[in-house]
């Protein structure tokens, strides 16, 4: 039920983003990929499995792959994928404090923009020129390093509103997995 919450609430971050991110034309193609922090947030908090989180990340990433017009299954590989590179980055100590946020949403963008290059590279899916493809991740980076302590923050609040006892619920606050 956690895990369906947060792709539920991430699916709809993503939605108002792609319907927003139109309206501001000087950040161009720097958009936030609320995708990967969500992976990267399942692969962090999965409990005793990894498996769910990988399910969330791959319906999340189908569902990111219908309203972007991504070729299908692209964002669900990557998110995959993602979910599997913070699983094993960390698996005890959640993400905390603004610095470590920032740089970890910026570590997790660069993943899932590097992992989503290579798989176009794989299957032959049409790619910009290097230059292009470079530009594109690092804008990507950086709008993902701004929002990512807001997006922890409002995972962390959803992980606090599923815990069952008090302990847990401070521990989701300060963004210490159980």
């Amino acid at each position: 039920m956690r895990t369906a919450t947060i792709v539920l609430v991430a699916y709809l971050m993503c939605v108002a983003v792609a319907a927003l991110w139109r309206l501001v034309p000087w950040i161009a193609d720097a958009i936030p990929d609320l995708g990967a922090l969500t992976a990267a947030y399942l692969g962090l908090t999965a409990r005793r499995q990894v498996s769910p989180a990988i399910g969330g990340a791959i319906v999340l990433g189908y569902l990111i792959d219908l309203i972007s017009g991504a070729p299908p299954g692209l964002i669900a590989l990557v998110l995959g994928l993602t979910t599997l590179v913070a699983r094993a980055v960390q698996q005890r100590i959640l993400v905390r404090g603004a610095v470590i946020s920032v740089a970890f949403s910026a570590f997790v963008a660069l993943i899932a923009g590097v992992l989503a290059y290579l798989v176009r590279e794989l299957y032959r899916v049409p790619v910009a020129p290097f230059a292009v493809e470079l530009r594109h991740v690092a804008g990507v980076t950086v709008a993902t390093a701004v929002v990512g302590p807001l997006v922890w923050r409002v995972f962390r609040r959803i992980e606090a509103a599923f815990a069952r006892t008090h302990r847990e619920r401070e521990a989701a606050l300060e963004g210490i997995a159980p």
